[in-house]
């Protein structure tokens, strides 16, 4: 990692200001807010959590972007040798395979936002459906639902036994993973219809009550919202979905996927529902988009606020009016070889979205932190448009800039208008702040593959930054990332794009993706700071009190 930092002196701009600057005294009463944004985080599947560099991006994650959770998929899978059926019919709980995945998570200060999926062999249906590239079985047997309240109820104790109550009652237990794919052939999670997916909620439910009935439980982990009525029935119905062009695709009323019908459920059963999640995803399509069956529209930036305020509206007028959101996944789009995952754009997104619904939902979980990830199997290259915000090798993309900055901004907001946002720590008085350029013409449209060519061909935004109420002589870094700085996908570009780098190659990429412009900056002797810069197109830029 590259830490020099860049001095580009010590100067104060103090002529060129207009009337549109925007001035903020750090001396104001701040609003309190929380890191909604840091509490959680995603990875693609148990197993891959037994490997070293797996762990050690973890830890990298941790460090810069403070996630507390991480949730993943597939922890009952054949794959973690969790149920083992003896010969005289007799069950054999193995733990091993978790136990070494949760201790290193939580030595490395992590906790598990427990996804509860999928089913081993001996409670699937028999010749159960088998999805992604790691054979995840996925089909419901009602008959073997005893079993699965057993599992659940056995590893909830095992986990209560091995790390002490009061450490499972900080975590969470969500039941499976966007069962309303239920129909799919090619990638559903769920092989059963929406009262079978209740059925396995209540089971989870019962079991997890049953070892400590504060143990906080939810769901129902549905994928994306919708404009139609494909998942009104028991099952997912491809006639009834509605692609709408881009030019009407904002003028729909989106609603979660389930959750009404959910949150119903859970009244007339009288069940606890802790939590509320769901998968906000900004896109017209569930998962990678199939040819013929989408227009792979996006839906505008200001979506994610909406369908969060469409959950808290259900919540408000149900028996759960207290229930906590947390969004499970979330990013640009549920497409696994997306290149936008790896490029410039995400980052403003990232920043923008996550402040724009800021004290609205109870966490935001980036899918995923690492391209260690293996649904459709590896990547064929280093940069395939993997999810993670970190790729195989270990290079931080930007999408890794806006959460690191993100972390350091302090717990009381003291100004945020488009595209600045000032920040206070009511600990140490010190003051952040975040500056962003998301270009108006994507206002109406998420960035995606699909919908841009040059993305740099957009608009620029104007910073006018001044500060006042400062410690004389104080000093702040201004760290810059843009397209030349900190992009480490251009900066593979520009060496030629190999497909496999040597080692000389992977040591620059990795040196480049840590290669943010940092200055450093001091108040001026009447206590203020100046700061004007012109934003280029998804330019993020953190500026930090020492």
């Amino acid at each position: 990692m590259n830490k020099k930092f860049l001095m580009i002196g010590m100067f104060l701009l103090n002529a060129g200001w207009t009337l549109n600057a925007q001035e903020v005294n750090v001396k104001r009463e701040g609003e309190p807010f929380t890191h909604y944004w840091s509490v959680g985080t995603c990875a693609g599947r148990a197993n891959e959590g037994l490997r070293t560099s797996w762990l050690e991006q973890l830890k990298l994650a941790k460090e810069h972007c403070g996630f507390q959770y991480l949730r993943m998929h597939g922890l009952f899978d054949d794959d973690m040798f969790v149920y083992i059926e003896k010969p005289d019919g007799s069950v054999v709980y193995n733990w091993q395979y978790i136990d070494e995945v949760y201790d290193r998570m939580l030595d490395a200060g992590v906790k598990p936002f427990v996804e509860l999926s999928f089913f081993p062999k001996g409670i699937a249906a028999d010749n159960s459906k088998m999805q992604m590239w790691y054979r995840n079985r996925v089909s419901f047997d009602e008959k073997r639902l005893g079993k699965w309240h057993d599992l659940v109820k056995a590893f909830t104790q095992h986990v209560v036994d091995r790390y002490g109550v009061e450490e499972v009652l900080t975590w969470y237990f969500e039941v499976w993973n966007e069962p309303n794919l239920n129909t799919n052939p090619k990638a559903g999670f769920f092989d059963g219809t929406k009262s079978d997916y209740f059925k396995l909620y209540k089971a989870s439910v019962a079991a997890v009550k049953s070892v400590d009935s504060r143990l906080r439980v939810g769901g129902p982990a549905s994928s994306n919202f919708i404009a139609d009525t494909r998942y009104d029935g028991e099952v997912y119905e491809q006639s009834k979905s509605r692609f709408y062009s881009q030019d009407k695709i904002n003028k729909q009323q989106w609603k979660g996927s389930w959750i009404e019908d959910f949150i119903a459920y859970c009244e007339k059963e009288n069940l606890p529902l802790d939590f509320i999640s769901t998968h906000p995803y900004p896109t017209d399509y569930a998962l990678d988009p199939e040819t013929g069956k989408s227009k792979d529209a996006v839906r505008y930036v200001h979506s994610l606020r909406d369908d969060i305020s469409w959950i808290r509206k259900q919540l408000a007028k149900s028996k759960y009016p207290d229930a906590e959101v947390h969004l499970t996944e979330w990013s640009t789009s549920p497409n696994s070889r997306d290149v936008m995952h790896d490029i410039l754009p995400p980052a403003a997104y990232i920043l923008k979205c996550n402040l724009d619904c800021l004290g609205m939902a109870n966490s935001l979980m980036y899918w995923t932190f690492t391209d260690i990830f293996e649904e459709k199997g590896g990547g064929e290259s280093i940069f395939h448009g993997g999810f993670g915000m970190i790729n195989f090798q270990g290079m931080v993309k930007p999408s890794f800039h806006a959460y690191r900055m993100l972390n350091q901004l302090g717990d009381e907001k003291l100004y945020y208008k488009d595209p600045l946002f000032v920040s206070r720590s009511s600990t140490t008085g010190k003051v952040t702040a975040v500056a962003f350029n998301y270009p108006k013409e994507y206002e109406n449209a998420v960035p995606s593959s699909k919908n841009f060519h040059n993305y740099m061909e957009a608009s620029s935004k104007e910073l006018e930054l001044e500060l006042t109420g400062l410690t004389p002589g104080t000093t702040f870094i201004v760290e810059t990332m843009d397209k030349d700085h900190g992009n480490v996908y251009d900066e593979y570009m520009k060496i030629g794009a190999p497909h496999s780098p040597n080692r000389e190659e992977t040591t620059y990429l990795k040196e480049r993706a840590w290669g943010t412009l940092k200055e450093t900056i001091r108040v001026s002797q009447d206590g203020t700071l100046k700061l004007k810069r012109d934003l280029l197109p998804w330019t993020c830029i953190l500026i930090k009190e020492l």
